[in-house]
């Protein structure tokens, strides 16, 4: 019997978790069931940002998953892992949480659309704590697909810090662009923070020393996948310009309302990435 393949879905953001819909969203949402309908097997991972209504959307603490601290710059952070269900779907969504740094916050921006001041130190502790988790759960994806800016350095953890690791050694890392673009830089000791074993001053020095904007992030981004979606009709034409220079497999952006349509294109689009590696 041909064994599953199977597919990592690191998004930001997930209907129906977040109160106003979205493309992106939408299509987070529908991207998991498709596969799985479609011979994958699925984890998805979102973060649990505090706007979510754990009781309507009966998340639950997995405790066999939690308990490890995740240290940023110094400071410790226990990581907690809930899940929930799309019980219509069938599948499975697993929420990366902290007390401090999600849990008692709503999305990236506070009430007033002010952006919070330690984003930064929430896209790493979600990037990191996603990698941990998958490795707890002893599950090797053949793709993994990195929806928005906060799931941005997860490529650089995955081809640098976890490169020895049997779990990603042959995984594709597959980044999908879209329009939400954050305003506010990271501090310049953004490049610092993020540092971990197997992460050298070389990887990081397009980063290094400056503030660090939308543009920066997702460059690096680039750099260490291996394939690039675009999943909105405008994406930042610099980081698509960008993109092409790297000589990245590309996936370009179809109109269509139908999202089973815009589904199918990144399965066979995936499909191919699959076939190359066999070859």
């Amino acid at each position: 019997m041909k064994e599953l393949k199977r597919i990592l879905f690191i998004s930001q953001e997930i209907s129906p978790y977040l109160a106003e819909e979205s493309p992106i969203r939408l299509l987070n949402r529908q991207l998991p069931e498709y596969f799985q309908g479609h011979g994958y097997e699925t984890r998805t991972f979102m973060p649990k940002f505090g706007e979510i209504n754990e009781r309507r959307n009966q998340l639950h603490e997995v405790i066999r998953l939690s308990g490890m601290n995740l240290i940023i710059e110094e400071s410790d952070h226990p990581l907690l892992i809930k899940v929930a269900s799309i019980q219509s779907a069938r599948i499975q969504i697993y929420f990366i949480d902290n007390d401090d740094l999600f849990h008692r916050r709503k999305g990236v921006a506070d009430e007033n659309g002010v952006e919070y001041a330690d984003n930064d130190d929430r896209v790493i502790f979600y990037a990191r704590g996603v990698i941990e988790t998958v490795k707890k759960l002893r599950w090797t994806p053949d793709i993994i697909l990195c929806s928005g800016w906060m799931s941005a350095l997860a490529p650089l953890y995955l081809k640098k810090a976890f490169n020895d690791e049997p779990f990603f050694a042959n995984s594709k890392i597959v980044l999908m662009l879209d329009d939400n673009e954050y305003k506010k830089p990271f501090s310049t000791k953004f490049a610092d923070k993020l540092r971990i074993n197997g992460i050298s001053n070389t990887d990081v020095r397009s980063i290094a020393d400056f503030p660090v904007g939308y543009e920066e992030l997702m460059r690096l981004a680039v750099d260490f996948s291996d394939a690039i979606v675009y999943a909105t009709p405008k994406v930042n034409q610099r980081i698509a310009n960008y993109a092409e220079t790297k000589g990245k497999p590309v996936l370009a952006y179809e109109e269509t309302e139908d999202l089973t349509a815009a589904c199918k294109r990144q399965y066979d689009f995936y499909q191919t990435l699959l076939q190359k590696e066999d070859e």
